[in-house]
């Protein structure tokens, strides 16, 4: 837990049913306007030789159950014009933590059982001009509650102006509810973000927060709700900047060296995708986020 969290104890006054049923509603608000924002670009692209065998393309849904408790709904934009794979999946999941995985959950080992549910995306654009990206935000609840999320950009061509239109999003943002929140959680997500094996960051950063708890749920909430809003606004537009540009192939190849360090990053270090594999969670829905075609040197 993050040294300025506060703990609490869950009770049906604070993190009751209402609060789990319109944050589970809320996810999937984003994942349907997320989806809709990127199915337009689909249709917006110019047509070049680069992308002429490709049909724009929309989501394809698919719900799975969890077989402990819950489950979620992948909804997956395979080949398309302007995304080669863009995943907006949602889910609520319930059970018990193993043995093995109660210690490292705050609150988990007075009690194993959970709550979780959330929204993740992951982009991978077919151009290299146009960065990947990857949200995601979750309410978590044990013994304690708490809310976690982020967004970051990982450009293959990093461009200063971009970098700074993303990151001033989120800084509006987290001004908005807290003047100590950007540069608490950019700096988290910069540390996040890192492949130490490499040392090198995965892309330009964003924000990252987790254990999230000011013991005001609507704050929290509302503040994870503009997380949220603010990836489907910002986003679309950097990626309608971008889509049009030729590329070459060797920035297709600078692309996919890139896409392998965000497998290793994923495999390696994410959370998300820890913690979807040790609570049974649906291993499609979970490595949703690596590339269709990556390579490395």
């Amino acid at each position: 837990m993050s040294e300025n969290a506060q703990t609490n104890t869950v009770t049906d006054t604070l993190f009751g049913d209402d609060h789990k049923k319109r944050a589970e509603a809320w996810f999937a608000t984003v994942r349907n306007n997320l989806c809709a924002r990127l199915e337009d670009l689909e249709q917006a692209v110019d047509v070049h030789d680069l992308n002429r065998e490709f049909e724009p393309k929309t989501f394809e849904k698919k719900s799975w159950e969890r077989p402990d408790g819950g489950g979620g709904t992948m909804a997956v934009l395979r080949e398309g014009r302007v995304f080669e794979k863009a995943g907006v999946n949602i889910s609520t999941v319930h059970g018990e933590f193993s043995e093995e995985f109660r210690a490292r959950i705050p609150g988990a080992s007075e009690d194993p059982r959970f709550w979780a549910s959330g929204v993740s995306v992951v982009v991978h654009p077919r151009s290299p001009k146009v960065p990947i990206a990857h949200m995601n935000t979750r309410m978590i609840m044990t013994t304690q509650g708490w809310f976690g999320g982020g967004g970051d950009l990982t450009p293959v061509f990093p461009n200063d102006a971009e970098t700074a239109r993303f990151h001033q999003a989120y800084k509006d943002a987290c001004d908005s509810h807290d003047p100590t929140y950007y540069k608490k959680y950019k700096k988290w997500c910069d540390e996040y973000f890192f492949l130490p094996h490499r040392g090198e960051a995965r892309g330009v950063g964003g924000i990252f927060y987790d254990n999230l708890w000011s013991g005001d749920w609507e704050k929290d909430f509302a503040y994870t709700q503009d997380i949220g809003r603010t990836f489907v606004q910002v986003y679309p537009d950097i990626a309608r900047d971008k889509m049009n540009e030729i590329w070459t192939p060797e920035d297709r190849q600078a692309q996919r060296l890139k896409r392998g360090r965000y497998v290793e990053f994923n495999l390696l270090y994410d959370r998300g995708t820890i913690f979807g594999l040790k609570t049974g969670g649906n291993v499609d829905a979970i490595l949703m986020s690596l590339p269709p075609d990556v390579a490395w040197p």
